[in-house]
């Protein structure tokens, strides 16, 4: 008789795992970068300016703006309505940027003697803009909104400028020269991953999700074989396998082979399903790296990681609850640390040079490589030489203690 449990929990759960977080993470990618940005927009200010800074806003199509002229209470609105952010324009932006625009002008027009010193003051105090967000939004993201703005309003200042010099100047035609030239001067910057290959395409979610979960519940694996190595060493099997007529290494041998297959079968699981299904779910599509070859090695060496620490943990603990709670437990810090919740390139420094000790790490490097950096075999390595060496520790430690207690 199979396991039906055993089997669901270790070809269902990764399945599931998955699709959920790659859904979810996707919705977080699609926020940041695709979608426009929801915000409410507060325009006391009743010049043009802080009309024109609306403007540029919502033609960006960066964002999506709910206008009011007049708010009591921001952030009591904001808690009614469901507003994650909002901006505040001041009542007299347009004022104070027409004046400082004077200002700069008239000191650059002086300081050439094209014009007599005047008395404006020397020094403008400009309104600021109020921006409200929500306090579950990320720093990042906050800032990213602000640097948005702030690129707009040092558009509006140029402008003003411009308009405040000609007019000094008394140039009639030159004003809308000026922008369009200073606007067809802008350089360009053109997004590229850094791969080895012509390939443009650039990372998300998908790419990531699939191959580190589907690691995850490879290494899982501990539970059923490092439960099923002790439970069979304290009720007599292994004493019992070494009255065969074999060697007992070969027994053990193939059982790693069996949990090799299971590997590998979990990875054709959910690649497949991700492959099939995820344009049908509105995901980012998963395509295989041409690097086929490359790829089944570093699946192989991914399963036989995972067989190895599960045969490490299944030779090492003194009972089923040792190898179940010491395993589980083991998995979940080695994922945390080796870049499959988080990426570890956003980790500290000394972070980083612990996720090393982590095989996640090594196996999930592997598929970038593969999947995102155009996996060649110079890039790959030192990810088979990791892994390789990880393996044979494993085994020669679980090899050492078989031997210490005579099973071997």
């Amino acid at each position: 008789m199979y396991d039906k449990a055993g089997l669901a929990v270790m070809f269902g759960m990764p399945l599931l795992l998955v699709y959920v977080i790659t859904i979810i993470q996707d919705s977080a990618f699609k926020i940041v970068n695709e979608n426009s940005i929801s915000i409410l927009i507060v325009n006391k200010d009743k010049g043009a300016e802080g009309q024109k800074l609306v403007d540029l806003m919502e033609s960006s199509g960066l964002f999506e703006l709910s206008q009011k002229d007049s708010v009591r209470n921001v952030k009591l609105t904001m808690q009614k309505e469901d507003y994650l952010t909002s901006l505040v324009i001041a009542d007299n932006f347009t004022e104070k940027l027409t004046e400082k625009a004077r200002l700069v002008s008239s000191t650059m027009m002086t300081e050439l003697g094209l014009e007599e010193p005047t008395n404006l003051p020397k020094k403008i105090k400009l309104p600021a803009l109020d921006f409200y967000h929500d306090p579950v939004l990320q720093e990042n993201y906050c800032f990213s909104i602000m640097s948005m703005i702030d690129a707009f309003l040092k558009s509006i200042e140029g402008e003003l400028f411009i308009n405040q010099m000609c007019q000094q100047l008394e140039l009639t035609e030159s004003p809308q020269q000026l922008k369009d030239a200073m606007i067809d001067n802008r350089v360009p910057i053109n997004r590229m991953p850094a791969t080895i290959s012509d390939s443009t395409k650039l990372p998300n979610s998908t790419q990531h999700n699939v191959p580190a979960w589907t690691i995850f519940a490879m290494f899982f694996m501990v539970v059923s074989l490092g439960n099923n190595i002790v439970k069979e060493r304290l009720n007599g099997s292994f004493i019992r396998l070494k009255t065969m007529p074999t060697s007992f290494s070969l027994v053990l041998g193939a059982k790693m082979l069996l949990y090799l297959a299971a590997a590998v079968a979990q990875v054709a699981l959910v690649f497949s399903s991700a492959i099939l299904t995820f344009p049908l779910l509105g995901l980012p599509e998963l395509t295989l790296p041409s690097n086929h070859l490359g790829f089944v090695l570093i699946v192989l060496l991914s399963g036989l990681a995972a067989v190895s620490y599960a045969m490490l943990v299944g030779t090492m603990a003194r009972t089923q609850e040792q190898a179940h709670g010491f395993g589980s437990m083991s998995i979940v810090i080695l994922a945390a640390i080796g870049g499959i919740w988080v990426p570890s390139f956003v980790m500290p420094d000394y972070m980083q040079t612990i996720s090393l000790i982590s095989p996640l790490n090594w196996c999930l490097e592997g598929f970038y490589v593969l999947f995102l950096k155009g996996g060649s075999w110079a890039a790959l390595q030192t990810v088979v030489f990791g892994l390789s060496t990880f393996i044979m520790v494993c085994l020669g430690i679980a090899f050492l203690k078989l031997k210490k207690d005579k099973i071997i």
